[in-house]
């Protein structure tokens, strides 16, 4: 179980850092690595929260 809720986030924070990327290149508001940092911990951490709080209201 731990190792999907990984995943699904890793995933999601690629997603996330990959569209960061598209919108840079329109607005070139911040350096390229701080955006996709910044948008990978973004998208992983709230994959995992989501995942985390479904899970539990699964289990209720």
């Amino acid at each position: 179980m731990l190792r999907a809720i990984i995943l699904s986030a890793v995933l999601t924070g690629t997603f996330c850092a990959g569209f960061a990327v598209l919108i840079d290149l329109a607005t070139d508001m911040l350096a390229r690595q701080q955006l996709i940092i910044v948008s990978f911990s973004s998208g992983f951490l709230g994959s995992v929260f989501a995942q985390t709080v479904l899970n539990r209201w699964k289990k209720k």
